[in-house]
Order: C-alpha cells, then structure tokens, then sequence
C-alpha cells in the first residue's frame, strides 16, 4: 500500500501538470470505487469543476476543486496518473477525468481497494485521522503526551491512522529501528528521551522516502528507490547496517514486521 511519501511524491508530480485544467468528462468505470455520492450525483458535480490545488492529507490524496474537493485513498494497488485523451482505456482503469487540455486523468486499480469521496466538507472523512508527522504543530511533546494516553504495542499504534497518519509498514520498520525501538514495547513505558528519538525517526525516515520518490517494492508502485536504502524492512537474513546482527521477520499486530534483534531488544 502507498504510503506518505509515495502518495506525497504522486502529489507533486500532479500539481504542476493538472492545476488549472477543467473537467471536461467524467468516465466512471467502476461504480463501486466511489464511496460518496451516488454515480448520477457525482458525474453531474464533478463535470465543469476546476481543478485549483493538489495535496495530500494522510494517505489521501486531496484534489481541491472550485466547489467541492476529490479525495482519493490508494489503498492496497492504486496509482493516480495522467495521459492523453486518445488513450484506450485499461481494464483496471476505475475512472478517467477528461481534462482540459487534451489530457486524461486516470485512476487504475487492480484489485479494487481503492476508493474515491466527492465531498463539500472533508473533514466528514479526513477528520479522524491523526496529526500529520511532518508537520511543525507536531512536536516530540505531542508524540510523547499521545503515546502515554494509550497502552498498545508500537507498532501496531503506529499504523493507526488515528493515532498518526500517513505511517505504513514499511516506514514504521524502518522508524523503529532508526529508534532502536522493538515494535513490541508498549507506548507508555517509553521516556521522553526514547519518545524524542522515535520522533526524529519517524521524520527522518519519510523525508528521506519523500527525497527518493517513495519505494518501489511491487508492481503498484512506479519510480521511486528507497528501496535501496532500507535498514530493515524487506532484508530478513541480512545483516544490520548498525551492528551487522541478522534480520530476522516476525509477526506484530497481524503484520509481517523487520527488526535487529540486538538494536531492538525487548
């Protein structure tokens, strides 16, 4: 699934291409990718809108219109790109946007995961998440304070998107050891020091997936090579770049989940 910086990266690559173009034609190919309105609703809404800014909030991606916004969550194979209008449809594509312009906006998803709001109030679906890890209000004090409200496993609180948005698997993996904190610590037993130290890795390690366009590590994901990069995540076997300790891959939370055993005792 994308995470922050691979939804962050499709995000900036969009903006400069798709800012100021007009919906010309709404292709609807698959009614059940749409979460909110109905079909009819939605094609009469969107056709005519102008697509003023792109953004991301979590893992959604925000298309701010001239009257409602779009929003867009990837899911497990989701990607989000343009193309011309001449394009043959593919059979994975769930919507296409004519665009003004001669130019297509497509969103292609495999396995169907993905879904799409048309909405006048985003906050009904974005007002859940939690804070956003890169953002400056978001402090080792926060993190801190937000860790002590709660008694869960890191890991597994990481991941959730109420808790903190944006963070998936790979980053979590990869925050954690940068940490040197097991995925298995509960959240309030770590001290302001160790808190801290998860904070800066947390944005280390996606400013760092942001500077290298995300990681491609399957087929859904296009251009970016953090994989190349990565301490844990992905490299059970292997040795620790920290202390050359092998890899070893467990289960968190009904996640698969990389961790230097000796960097990250329990």
């Amino acid at each position: 699934m994308p995470e922050l910086p691979e939804v962050e990266t499709i995000a900036r690559r969009l903006s400069p291409i798709l800012v100021g173009r007009e919906i010309m034609a709404v292709d609807l190919r698959w009614a059940r990718s749409l979460a909110t309105p109905a079909p009819s609703e939605f094609r009469q809404r969107l056709g005519g809108q102008t697509i003023e800014s792109i953004s991301r909030r979590g893992k959604y991606l925000r298309l701010y219109l001239s009257q409602d916004q779009l929003l867009i969550h990837l899911r497990m194979s989701g990607d989000l790109f343009t193309g011309e209008v001449s394009r043959i449809p593919e059979i994975h594509d769930r919507l296409i946007l004519g665009l003004s312009g001669d130019l297509s906006l497509i969103f292609n998803d495999t396995r169907k995961f993905g879904r799409i709001w048309l909405i006048d109030d985003p906050n009904k679906v974005l007002g859940m998440l939690g804070p956003e890890p890169l953002e400056d209000e978001f402090t080792p004090k926060i993190l801190f304070d937000r860790l002590h409200n709660r008694h869960r496993q890191l890991k597994p609180l990481l991941l959730d998107q109420t808790f903190l948005a944006g963070m998936g698997n790979i980053y979590t993996d990869e925050a954690l050891h940068m940490a040197g904190l097991h995925p298995c610590k509960l959240s309030d037993r770590l001290t302001e020091h160790q808190a801290a130290n998860l904070w800066q890795a947390i944005r280390d390690v996606l400013l760092e997936g942001i500077h290298r366009n995300g990681a491609s590590i399957d087929w859904v994901y296009r251009g970016g090579d953090f994989q190349n990069y990565f301490r844990v995540y992905g490299r059970e076997g292997e040795t620790c770049p920290v202390c050359e300790t092998r890899i070893e891959k467990m289960i968190v939370g009904q996640r698969g989940t990389h961790i230097c055993p000796n960097c990250q005792s329990l």
